[in-house]
């Protein structure tokens, strides 16, 4: 497999993991797509982490979805949201 069509891989992965997770909580959440894409990997690389330490074996996409989740949890905190509010987008530059 060629570098582009990993980096492809790693992409879709992160989408396709940080939608599932925006999902997971209610209301609406203000970030793009390449945000979601970002929060999916490292939801990823964090369930990855976890599980090689402790188990040592591969983590799963229900393990990266729940990762993944607490990190958007932790961005709506961030912003002065709830678990069901997601708070106000930051102002624009």
């Amino acid at each position: 497999m060629s570098f582009f069509a990993y980096i492809l891989l790693i992409a879709g992965g992160g989408i396709v993991v940080g939608a599932l997770a925006r999902l997971a909580l209610p209301g609406k959440d203000p970030m793009t797509i390449w945000q979601t894409m970002l929060v999916g990997i490292g939801g990823s690389v964090a369930a990855g982490l976890l599980t090689w330490l402790v188990l040592d074996r591969a983590p799963g996409i229900v393990l990266s979805v729940l990762f993944a989740t607490v990190i958007v949890y932790f961005i709506r905190r961030s912003r002065g949201g709830s678990l069901s509010n997601p708070g106000r987008p930051p102002p624009p530059d």
